[in-house]
């Protein structure tokens, strides 16, 4: 054999063991698969609203709906079944998409509906009405009021007072919350008043007529400042007298 058919072979030698090792680096890659780690997230279903929920509201079925939340963020006041708010009163609205709580709900024993919207220390007082009294029917649940009182004297004679300012309208005849802005034929308000408030109600009513005057919501009732003179006591032996300083 000569030189030249040895360096040749030599040289094929090598070629040949390049490709092996390329294809069988090849067909290694193929075969190893990357292992991926899943992470295993356990959810729980959790009662939601469906639609915005008015404050006073009975839960029906069609308010609420569920929704998968991760066990860890759950809490245990948080609602799973629906069966456990159906029948329920709502206290505070409650929005869209919002995990309902035990404490938007109004506590066992508080009513129905309008009970549940009086707040601590008021009280809540329903006044007769006609449709003027009323506000001509533009009168709805949430708005502000003041309470003016007329006394008639005579056939010509009468005096009008401001009885109460900024009172509440609860409820317009037996209708605690509307979504509508259409004026109605309004028989009684039920107002929220302070136990004092409603004693003063009471007796403006039993005295002459009311007639009841619709404030802007967003008009607020300034405090009025009164100057109050300084005063000086002036001490003779056993006897005292107070004198107030003129400017």
């Amino acid at each position: 054999m000569s030189r030249n058919q040895v360096i040749l072979l030599l040289l094929l030698s090598i070629a040949f063991g390049l490709g092996a090792v390329f294809f069988a680096k090849q067909w290694m890659d193929s075969q190893l698969q990357p292992q991926t780690e899943v992470e295993v997230v356990e959810r729980e279903p959790v009662i939601i609203a469906a639609q915005e929920i008015l404050a006073g509201t009975i839960i029906e079925e069609q308010h609420i709906s569920s929704k998968l939340l991760e066990k860890d963020w759950r809490n245990e006041q948080q609602y799973t079944q629906a069966e456990e708010l159906l029948g329920q009163v709502v206290a505070n609205t409650i929005y869209p998409g919002e995990i309902i709580h035990p404490g938007r709900l109004s506590s066992s024993g508080e009513g129905a509906t309008l009970a549940s919207l009086i707040p601590e220390n008021k009280r809540a007082v329903t006044i007769r009405v006609n449709d003027v009294i009323g506000v001509a029917g533009f009168l709805l649940p949430g708005n502000k009021v003041d309470i003016l009182s007329t006394v008639k004297y005579g056939k010509n004679s009468a005096s009008t007072s401001t009885v109460l300012k900024e009172i509440k309208v609860l409820a317009v005849d037996q209708t605690a919350r509307t979504k509508e802005n259409k004026p109605v034929i309004v028989r009684a308000v039920t107002l929220e008043v302070s136990p004092r408030e409603a004693e003063k109600l009471l007796s403006a009513q039993s005295r002459g007529s009311i007639q009841l005057t619709l404030r802007n919501p967003y008009d607020e009732e300034k405090a009025v400042k009164r100057y109050v003179a300084p005063s000086v006591t002036i001490i003779k032996g056993t006897e005292s007298s107070n004198i107030r300083v003129k400017d």
